[in-house]
């Protein structure tokens, strides 16, 4: 099993942080100094980054720019850290007609900043980086629809570079995410930044609620216009999906449709045969805790007309029981299933696919800090989950993130390998949340011990935090908006919780 702890995720930011730079350099070594390089996301466990040259220069100068990465690495060349004033940090990115970080640092009041050196180069970075550039020893590109994607070591295969697989659709909805972002007119943290210091912040609120509504909308247009009757709905940890389920149940009504939710967990198989990990305990995020048999035999009675009665399971005594009203659903009627296996056809195995509509739902971050420090869709998912565990659970920092590593390895075992067998996915980011998380954020993270165990996550996410101008009035967002679910006031939690 991987190892995911904090030091192993350290050492893939440095690795990717570094990996960033050295091909930046490379870039304006083989391509000129006034080309661009934009660092956009993350992608099936590369980088995906964009250039603001054609992609038949690309294609015709990707060997020289790996040729030149490599003699950077093979340089050993030091990464120099300076502390430098505002003033002079912008002056420096003036020079290097670095727009998008004096847009940055214009809207923050924070007076001095550490800057990273390497060949007369400057550099901000979010996060750790390599001291020299040799530590970058294993690299790959592939030319992936207008950009490239850098491909390099990742936890589970730190001595290799894994295997690529395109994502079609979850590049699809990159580059939707992205074209909202230009509708809007944000494309970076320091453009937010600058909305939020002109109090004119609502009005992005209002359209970014109402992108949502509209591609919702969509959805259920789309699920009504097929023969589907069951809905599955996955996502990982802290994507919103409760609210989106509520969303899309609304939009269904709309259509004259209605619908009924069955929850996985009721399906657990009893206690004395649930699967155990390699530790020893009770392992209830593979899909064999599932009954399978009962579960596929109930949706095609469901579909068949016949009525069934869905079990109750009882996490107490490990036991089910058959309590519950029977149910069934008409022409009219939809199965709405949300749960981790929802895109495993081996969750519906006896269902046809025409039957079967599936969603992909994650928090795919739209804006990038500035063109070379993305946002990790990963950390504005800690965020929520964070400031919705310390709001509603009772958990504190600390308890979060010590359960956070073990869902991030469900994540990737049981959600992230069937993304690409959605019929659509929907992205529950809002390009002015995290100027709405900020305070929430810092209130759950200064409960965290500055010399404690994770002392060095506390404040990387703090520095983070600190690129972004805080948003104080919750008050006007709708209380249907997907990011109530973590910072309270949406109407759907009491219906839930």
């Amino acid at each position: 099993m991987s190892n995911y702890s904090q030091d192993t995720w350290n050492q893939i930011r440095k690795y990717e942080n570094t990996l960033g730079i050295i091909f930046t350099l490379a870039v304006k070594k083989v391509l000129g100094k006034g080309k661009k390089v934009f660092i956009e996301h993350s992608i099936n466990k590369g980088l995906y980054v964009e250039l603001n040259v054609n992609l038949t220069e690309i294609e015709n100068n990707i060997e020289k720019i790996k040729k030149e990465m490599k003699n950077i690495s093979e340089g050993k060349i030091k990464i120099k850290k300076e502390h430098v004033t505002k003033k002079e940090a912008i002056t420096i990115f003036k020079s290097q007609c670095m727009m998008d970080k004096i847009k940055l640092f214009e809207t923050l009041e924070k007076e001095n900043f550490e800057l990273y050196k390497i060949n007369g180069f400057y550099f901000n970075i979010n996060g750790p980086i390599f001291n020299t550039t040799d530590e970058i020893n294993k690299f790959d590109i592939k030319i992936e629809g207008r950009g490239l994607v850098l491909t390099y070591p990742r936890k589970d295969t730190m001595d290799r570079i894994p295997k690529y697989v395109k994502q079609e659709k979850l590049l699809k909805i990159f580059r939707e995410s992205e074209n909202w972002a230009q509708l809007i007119g944000i494309k970076n943290i320091g453009e937010l930044n600058q909305h939020t210091l002109n109090d004119d912040l609502e009005d992005i609120i209002r359209v970014s609620e109402a992108l949502h509504e509209k591609k919702i909308s969509q959805i259920a247009d789309e699920i009504c216009q097929s023969e589907s009757k069951i809905i599955l709905i996955a996502g990982p940890s802290s994507s919103g999906k409760t609210t989106f389920s509520h969303r899309l149940g609304v939009q269904l009504r709309v259509n004259g449709k209605k619908f009924h939710t069955v929850g996985l967990d009721n399906y657990f198989v009893e206690r004395h045969l649930t699967p155990r990990d390699e530790e020893g305990n009770y392992d209830f995020d593979t899909i064999e805790a599932l009954d399978l048999e009962l579960f596929n035999n109930h949706l095609k009675k469901l579909l068949k007309g016949e009525e069934i009665i869905i079990p109750t399971f009882n996490f107490k005594t490990g036991k089910r029981s058959f309590d519950k009203e029977p149910i069934k659903i008409s022409s009219n009627e939809y199965l709405i299933i949300e749960g981790i296996h929802g895109l495993n056809a081996r969750l519906t195995k006896d269902i046809d696919q025409k039957d079967k509509f599936r969603i992909y739902i994650s928090a795919l971050t739209q804006l990038n800090v500035d063109n070379h420090n993305r946002i990790s869709t990963t950390d504005l998912r800690l965020l929520r989950r964070m400031i919705r565990d310390s709001k509603y659970r009772g958990y504190d920092a600390s308890t979060t993130l010590d359960l956070w590593n073990n869902v991030r390895k469900g994540e990737e075992k049981y959600i992230f390998p069937f993304q690409e067998n959605a019929d659509v996915m929907f992205n529950s980011s809002l390009i002015y949340e995290l100027a709405v998380l900020k305070k929430h954020a810092l209130e759950v993270l200064s409960e965290l011990d500055d010399e404690g165990k994770f002392a060095s996550e506390k404040k990387r996410l703090i520095q983070f935090l600190g690129f972004i101008v805080g948003f104080d009035d919750d008050f006007i967002i709708p209380n249907t908006s997907i990011i109530k679910e973590f910072i309270g006031g949406s109407c759907f939690r009491e219906r839930t919780h």
